[in-house]
C-alpha cells in the first residue's frame, strides 16, 4: 500500500509510480487517439456538412450522463470491497489480540507460550498467504497445515484442539473455554468473509458492457465534436479516454484487496503488529 502526504498537491501530481494508469494504459491511448484522428479525417472530408450529425452533441451529453452514474456506482463498489477487507483484518488484529492475552494469564509453561503465540501468527500469516493463492511453509509440528485446502482453517482446528486439551485435563474453567473460544470463531468467521470478497468478484456482463459502452462512447465521439473542434476532438476524446478507463483500471485493482498491488492492504504490516502483539503479550510480557 502506497503511504502519502494528502496535503502535497505537488508531490501527488508529479509522481509516477507502477500502478499509475498512465503507465498501464499508454498503448491504449495512443491506438484510441490513431482511431480517432482516422475518423475525424473521415468526417472532415467526406461528411463536413451532415445534418444528422450536428445534433449528436446533445446525445453524447446524456451518455456522459449515464457514463458518470455508472462511475460512480463502479467506485463505490469497489471501495466497498476495499474497506470491507481493512475493517475484517482491523477484526483479525483485536480477536488474535484479545486471545494471545486471554492465553497469557492461563498457567502454561515457556513452551507452551511458545506454541500458542506459533499459532496465533501463524493464523494470521497463513490467511495473508491463503487470500494470495499461497501457502506458508511452518516448521514442525505445524508443517502438517501445507497439505491442507485451507491453511488457516487446520491452524484455527489446531488451536481449538490444543485449547480443547486444556479443558479436559482442568487446567481452564468453563468461563475461560468460553471465552478463548468467542475469539476463534470471531477469527474463523473474517476467514470466511475474506473468502466471500475474494471469491465473489463484480459479474462479467457487468464489467463487460461497461468497458463496451467506454469504448463506443469515446471511439464515435469525434462525430459530435468535429465540427467545433476539428482535429482538436481527437485529443478530446483521447483525455475522455483515460479519464474514463483510468476509473475502471483503479476499481479493478481496489476490488480485489488482498493481493500485492499498490492501492492493495498492507497485509504484510499488520500480520508483522500481530506477531509483535502475540510475542509482547505471551513471550515477553
Amino acid at each position: 500500500m502506497i503511504k502519502y502526504n494528502p496535503k502535497s498537491w505537488l508531490t501527488i501530481i508529479f509522481s509516477l509510480h507502477k500502478s499509475d494508469t498512465i503507465r498501464i494504459l499508454w498503448k491504449e491511448i495512443v491506438y484510441i487517439a490513431i482511431l480517432t484522428a482516422i475518423i475525424t479525417t473521415l468526417e472532415l472530408h467526406f461528411y463536413p456538412e451532415s445534418s444528422v450529425l450536428k445534433n449528436l452533441t446533445v446525445v453524447y451529453s446524456l451518455l456522459g450522463f449515464v457514463i458518470s452514474l455508472l462511475l460512480v456506482f463502479r467506485t463505490n463498489t469497489a471501495y466497498d470491497r476495499w474497506w470491507e477487507g481493512r475493517k475484517i483484518w482491523g477484526s483479525i488484529v483485536n480477536d488474535t489480540r484479545n486471545l494471545s492475552s486471554l492465553l497469557s494469564s492461563l498457567d502454561i509453561n515457556a513452551m507452551e507460550r511458545k506454541y500458542f503465540m506459533d499459532l496465533v501468527v501463524s493464523f494470521s500469516k497463513s490467511l495473508k498467504e491463503h487470500l494470495r493463492k499461497n501457502k506458508l511453509d511452518l516448521p514442525f509440528p505445524l508443517d502438517a497445515s501445507s497439505s491442507s485446502v485451507n491453511q488457516p482453517l487446520w491452524i484455527a482446528h489446531e488451536l481449538r484442539k490444543v485449547l480443547h486439551d486444556l479443558q479436559v485435563t482442568n487446567r481452564i474453567d468453563t468461563i475461560q473455554w468460553q471465552q478463548l473460544s468467542i475469539h476463534l470463531d470471531n477469527l474463523i468467521d473474517s476467514l470466511g468473509a475474506c473468502e466471500r470478497i475474494l471469491n465473489t468478484p463484480i459479474p462479467f456482463s457487468y464489467s463487460l458492457f461497461f468497458k463496451k459502452f467506454i469504448f463506443i462512447y469515446v471511439v464515435t465521439m469525434p462525430l459530435a465534436f468535429v465540427e467545433l473542434f476539428e482535429y482538436w476532438s481527437v485529443l478530446i476524446s483521447t483525455f475522455v479516454f483515460y479519464a474514463l478507463v483510468s476509473m475502471e483500471i483503479l476499481a479493478e485493482e481496489i476490488e480485489d484487496p488482498f493481493g500485492t498491488d499498490d492501492n492493495d492492504l498492507p497485509l504484510d504490516e499488520i500480520c508483522e503488529r500481530i506477531e509483535e502483539g502475540a510475542r509482547q503479550v505471551l513471550i515477553n510480557p
